[in-house]
């Protein structure tokens, strides 16, 4: 048998399904799983008829790989990938090449190209976005490393990526850790997409009483819009009809209100307070999934604590505040997209990765969680202007926004109202309002540091840079 052309080391439903891509647009494969039987049950089943060969030791699966090796590592982030990659280095040659394509903090990805690099071998942290199926079929891909590294597996990035009427949804992001940071950040935003879909369900079902059919009419017809046609918003029309067979029951509603993470929206998040940069809908959707996990305590708590909860609003026009939550919706989610937008900026100047917006919104176009209509229209934003400071500037959304505002706060006061929790569409109203005034009261912040702790602070009838402090207490 010929050498392989590439190699993938771990055989989790992404690993698998990677792998098969790879295979079904022509290359040659070689697999590899720390445990054997799990190699053994691939080649039994899926592989089978496939262009793969299985290792069944690391040795033998370096050995049957051509030169110069392309290796895809997708295990669990963290230790796993450093035992990997001590595992590897010993077997391989100059040039050989490891992809890393789970979803590892780009520090540790900044860390292991450092290491590599200096050992004449190749590094490439490459976030993968798509599920299970984009895997196999398609997904959003984000390489981060050297140029030359990309360059070299270019030609199987570009056939195994998502396509999309601009090209494949693949690119090169930036050095080191950038392809890393870059997922991170379309996990954060994916969070945010996901805690506002959630807000306008519970308000749509537990404020106006539509039934799961009712939702189901709702969410196919704003899938149908320019503003709100995505992913989520179809895989979430999808949820709403599905019937659990032994309870004859919708499924939805059969499923426990605590949802789970793997850690990359809180990573954002830490990411953002470092820099500096607010992303506070993307914070509400972390929050709201620590919240949902406290399900013990919030039954006691509702026991015990009274409150609106499960008053269903009568209007005479429904369909009109249905319209009104898809406009609160819209508008959310594009200050989601904007604060992850903004973050990325950020992270670019800071750590040198020099990245191009225009391109990242350009890959997520197809294959990944987050595709959706409007990011056409952000891409377009950050080709016009690539120092664009934030989407809310951006001639694509401004209008629009501002259009739909009044929707947009008639909906939160109904929620409030009704004593739905809707944090990130709090939120998001919250960022939009702060930042289009030129004054926020941080006067008075500023004013009581310098009263107890002398922190001084600046005044806006003397230049700027210019501090002061007073003695408030005489």
């Amino acid at each position: 048998m010929a050498p392989r052309t590439f190699g993938v080391i771990g055989l989790a439903v992404m690993g698998e399904n990677l792998a098969l891509n790879v295979e079904s647009r022509g290359f040659p494969i070689a697999v590899y799983n720390r445990t054997e039987t799990k190699t053994k049950e691939f080649m039994e089943k899926r592989a089978v008829g496939k262009d793969v060969k299985a290792a069944y030791s690391i040795e033998e699966f370096v050995k049957i790989l051509e030169r110069p090796r392309k290796i895809l590592v997708m295990v669990k982030a963290g230790g796993p990938v450093d035992k990997v990659i001590q595992q590897l280095k010993p077997l391989l040659e100059e040039g050989d090449m490891i992809i890393d394509g789970g979803n590892s903090l780009y520090d540790d990805t900044e860390r292991r190209t450092n290491e590599l690099e200096a050992s004449k071998l190749g590094f490439v942290g490459m976030g993968v976005s798509g599920g299970e199926e984009g895997a196999l079929n398609g997904p959003s891909l984000m390489p981060g490393g050297t140029k030359a590294s990309y360059d070299y597996l270019e030609p199987i990035l570009t056939k195994i990526a998502a396509q999309v009427d601009d090209g494949p949804c693949v690119t090169f992001i930036g050095p080191r850790g950038a392809g890393h940071y870059v997922k991170m950040v379309h996990n954060g935003i994916e969070y945010g997409d996901m805690q506002l879909i959630a807000e306008a369900y519970d308000i749509l079902k537990n404020g106006l009483g539509l039934t799961n059919e009712e939702l189901h009419e709702v969410f196919a017809e704003w899938n149908k819009t320019d503003e709100l046609n995505s992913f989520l918003i179809e895989i979430t029309t999808d949820i709403f009809k599905y019937v659990d067979k032994q309870s004859n029951t919708h499924l939805v509603d059969l499923i426990l209100d605590s949802a789970g993470q793997k850690g990359t929206g809180r990573w954002t998040v830490v990411t953002s307070l470092e820099l500096g940069v607010p992303i506070p809908t993307i914070y509400a959707a972390v929050n709201a999934r620590v919240m949902s996990s406290y399900k013990e305590e919030r039954i006691e708590a509702s026991k015990q604590i009274s409150g609106p909860d499960g008053h269903i609003v009568a209007l005479q026009n429904k369909k009109a505040f249905i319209s009104k939550v898809r406009d609160a919706l819209y508008c959310s989610k594009m200050c989601s997209y904007a604060q992850g937008m903004a973050l990325l900026g950020k992270a670019s100047k800071e750590y040198n990765y020099e990245l191009n917006l225009a391109e990242i919104a350009r890959i997520w176009k197809g294959g990944c969680i987050i595709r959706a209509g409007f990011l056409d229209k952000i891409k377009n934003a950050y080709n016009e202007n690539p120092e664009l400071p934030n989407l809310l500037l951006a001639s694509e959304f401004k209008q629009t926004i501002v259009d739909r505002q009044e929707a947009w706060r008639e909906v939160l006061v109904m929620a409030n109202t009704l004593g739905i929790a809707v944090p990130a569409f709090s939120a998001s109203l919250d960022y939009f309002d702060s930042y289009r005034r030129s004054r926020l009261p941080q006067n008075l912040t500023q004013a009581q540091r310098d009263f107890f702790g002398a922190h001084t602070y600046e005044r806006i009838d003397r230049p700027r840079g210019e501090f002061f402090h007073t003695e408030w207490a005489k």
